[in-house]
């Protein structure tokens, strides 16, 4: 038996009447997982033995009617702490780390008696935009195995996508959940930077890294953050706020709402069909009463060159605690100290991972850190204060999430300069620490195309008020891969 093409509410609605238990959900999932996961590699680690331990738990204490996650399953990116849950970050160097802990958005989780049904490939370390860097596999694309699924949230998108889970959570640092949402044709949501506590993700990028939802439906999204977010003491960067209820403009109209449409996001290097989808999509939210008008975000074509100096100095930071001493993999070619650090860290990490850790000690070192790192922190003050006058007279900002759709497995993961530039749409947001959504907006050659919503600071509730409004008047969510019942 399967759940899998029911909504959050609906399946609560089963759980609450007791026609289902949290017990016999949980085992549903886990063996649409053994259907489907062979096709796709969404998971590193599948946790049956933990997840029916929670669902049974649950099942003792009883599903609460006022709680709608109450039993519901989902699945967690591996870069996200779970304490007696392998956590590997996709990497060699983690392979074997058992956490202590639980992260803050896991506590989260348990706490709205949610069962965590396994951990997620990706990218190692949250680095790449395919999910072809992990040290373990290649995650497919849901909709065409020989595609990839973008990255680095790869395996959070498809596991929702090929209908092996509802709702999953992934990291957002330059696009990594907006994008593999879109490839998929997903919704997936990066919050406000400070929504959602960072505590426990391991770190890749401090000022750019957030924790985010995906989901079959903006509904679900929204209800999925509304159990992550929320002021955590733990975290120096948590947003001192009492979170919304982020469902509660969803089904209001659009009318007179005032969107942006950015030039730059419909200009060059953006496939021909993905600029007709976002202008038919963005002509549909006119017709539903919104107010659509072109705009410039003239800084915006330095977004990756400022990301690749910022996020990759602040990788180099983060990473220089994995060394062989503490925890993780360590080599066993030395024959002194230097030796444990050098070869652990030279057999450990990846070649992306070393790229980048070599680019931001670069960037920071004596001599290049005016020239490079001060100069990108100036230009990203540059990006932010483009949003903040565009914001200044519009409620959101439209564009396409991706400037192309998925590409052939194997084809950019040897070009870092084309995996960097197809992150060109939604860097900028990251830098400037803004709340964005990619929603399934049409298709080109066969493949899900994504829409991009950008809000101001803490502008949630409004992105999923007009997400949900284009999806509660179009189909495409309802489209549905081969492997997921659809035709495909």
């Amino acid at each position: 038996m399967t759940f899998n093409h029911k909504t959050i509410d609906e399946l609560h609605d089963l759980l609450v009447k007791k026609e289902v238990s949290a017990t016999e959900l949980t085992k549903a999932t886990l063996e649409d997982i053994k259907a489907r996961e062979a096709a796709v590699d969404s998971f590193i680690t599948v946790t049956e033995e933990e997840a029916l331990a929670q669902a049974a738990k649950i099942d003792q204490k009883g599903i609460d009617a006022d709680n709608v996650m109450s039993g519901i399953p989902l699945a967690v990116k591996d870069n996200i702490s779970t304490k007696g849950i392998l956590t590997t970050a996709a990497s060699k160097m983690l392979y074997n780390y058992n956490p202590i802990f639980d992260a803050t958005a896991v506590e989260k989780l348990y706490e709205n008696d949610m069962v965590i049904i396994g951990k997620t490939n990706m990218d190692e370390f949250a680095m790449g935009g395919s999910t072809e860097n992990s040290a373990f596999k290649a995650t497919k694309n849901a909709w065409d195995q020989t595609k990839v699924p973008g990255g680095s949230s790869g395996g959070s998108a498809t596991a929702v996508a090929s209908g092996q889970v509802r709702l999953s959570l992934g990291s957002d640092t330059g696009g990594s959940i907006r994008q593999p949402a879109s490839f998929n044709g997903v919704v997936g949501l990066k919050p406000t930077y400070g929504r959602v506590s960072r505590f426990g993700l391991i770190a890749f990028g401090s000022s750019l890294d957030q924790i985010g939802p995906f989901a079959q439906t903006v509904k679900e999204n929204a209800q999925l953050l509304n159990v992550v977010s929320g002021y955590d003491a733990k975290d120096s960067t948590s947003a001192k706020l009492v979170s919304p209820d982020f469902t509660s403009k969803i089904g209001q109209d659009i009318k007179g709402l005032k969107i942006a449409l950015p030039k730059e996001y419909i200009g060059q290097g953006i496939d021909s069909q993905v600029k007709e989808t976002i202008l038919k999509a963005a002509k549909h939210l006119e017709n539903l009463g919104a107010v659509i008008e072109e705009v410039s975000l003239p800084h915006s074509k330095y977004g990756v060159a400022v990301y690749y100096i910022i996020a990759s100095s602040e990788a180099s930071s983060n990473l220089q605690r994995f060394d062989g001493i503490r925890y993780g993999f360590r080599t066993d070619h030395y024959e002194n100290l230097e030796d444990v650090y050098v070869n652990t860290r030279s057999e450990g990490f990846g070649e992306e991972v070393k790229r980048r850790i070599m680019l931001g000690t670069f960037s920071l070192s004596s001599g290049y850190y005016d020239a490079y790192f001060k100069k990108a922190g100036q230009v990203r003050t540059l990006i932010r204060q483009d949003f903040d006058k565009v914001f200044a007279d519009y409620d959101l900002i439209l564009g396409p999430t991706a400037p192309h759709v998925a590409y052939d497995l194997d084809t950019q993961s040897h070009d870092p300069v084309a995996m960097y530039l197809a992150d060109l749409l939604t860097i900028p947001v990251n830098l400037a620490g803004l709340p964005s959504i990619s929603v399934p907006a049409g298709f080109a050659d066969g493949l899900p195309v994504g829409m991009q919503l950008i809000g101001p600071k803490y502008g949630e509730e409004t992105i999923y008020q007009a997400a949900a409004a284009f999806e509660a008047t179009t189909d495409y969510h309802k489209q549905q891969p081969l492997i997921f019942g659809g035709d495909q």
